[in-house]
């Protein structure tokens, strides 16, 4: 399979980032737009616009609503780049359509994102067809037999859900498959004593294997995988796994464009360290996935030991 050409989606409008956060708490147009501006010169495809709370940022969805008609034309002055528009609640996803003007944006916006365990999903769908959008499929999550819902255990779970919603999306608002974007989850490795590295890189290259799906887009939070790392190897280690990542046919990463949307060469050496570090935990006969998990964890410390 031909590694495919990375897309980016600039998460630098989100809270969990100092500057955006600082912008947010100012109710600062002006610093939203050089935030805007600063990802479009460095070539995003797309720019995410997550004004939602962090853990020490309590944030309203009222407080979000009356934000959006002063944000969202004013990021549009200053870029033609489509924005994706990240938050669980459709209440959200409807002010922010009464904003964004499709003359001045150079692609389709993007609904972020729908998921088993989402309220609204046919009203989302809907939204996505009347506003000529793409959709974020969050895959991480499956549906059980019993009807409720749960995490992907299983590359086939995250097919299955895969197959469900772009079947969905089909059906009830005629969305082709080169709309759609499927998250798989991707997790930090520093606290993966479950295999769920290896499992979002399985989903993918089981995504790319089916031929109902050709031509979805795959996305990952790329900023997750090193959270919990010594800081001196965040960036490269998030570097690493992109290359993993686009190697099983990742071709979109929601990623910080200041830092992390390069992927590092395939015979780099920490690249190749990764890969055995992965290798650790995959599952033996006999063992649980813990098992196997804090394998994982042994030989992703002695890693980090490695490079001090």
């Amino acid at each position: 399979m031909t590694t495919p050409k990375l897309q980016v989606i600039g998460e630098l409008m989100n809270n969990s980032y100092g500057r955006a956060r600082k912008a947010w708490q100012a109710r600062n147009v002006a610093g939203y737009q050089e935030l805007a501006k600063i990802q479009t010169d460095l070539g995003v495809s797309y720019l995410t616009l997550n004004v939602d709370g962090t853990q020490k940022l309590p944030v309203t969805l009222q407080e979000m609503l009356d934000f959006l008609p002063l944000v969202i034309p004013a990021i549009q002055e200053v870029t033609d780049v489509p924005i994706s528009f990240d938050n669980p609640d459709i209440a959200f996803h409807y002010e922010c359509l009464r904003h964004f003007n499709p003359a001045k944006s150079k692609g389709r916006p993007i609904l972020n994102s729908i998921a088993v365990s989402r309220k609204n999903i046919p009203e989302m769908i809907q939204l996505a067809k009347q506003h000529d959008m793409g959709v974020i499929v969050m895959a991480s999550e499956c549906l059980l037999p019993d009807g409720s819902h749960g995490p992907s255990k299983t590359g086939a779970d995250v097919v299955n859900t895969t197959k469900h919603f772009v079947s969905m999306l089909h059906r009830q608002a005629g969305i082709a498959n080169d709309r759609i974007i499927i998250d798989p989850g991707l997790a930090p490795i520093a606290s993966d004593t479950s295999g769920l590295i290896n499992l979002c890189l399985d989903s993918i290259r089981a995504i790319r294997a089916e031929k109902s799906l050709e031509g979805v887009h795959i996305s990952v939070g790329l900023s997750n995988f090193a959270i919990g790392a010594p800081k001196p190897m965040q960036v490269p280690l998030e570097r690493a796994f992109l290359r993993l990542a686009m190697d099983a046919g990742l071709d979109i990463a929601l990623s910080n464009p200041e830092k992390n949307t390069i992927p590092l060469p395939k015979d780099d050496k920490l690249v190749q360290d990764l890969v055995g570090v992965l290798a650790t935990g995959r599952v033996q006969s006999g063992e649980t996935h813990e098992d196997a998990g804090f394998r994982q964890l042994d030989a992703l410390m002695e890693l980090w030991g490695a490079q001090n």
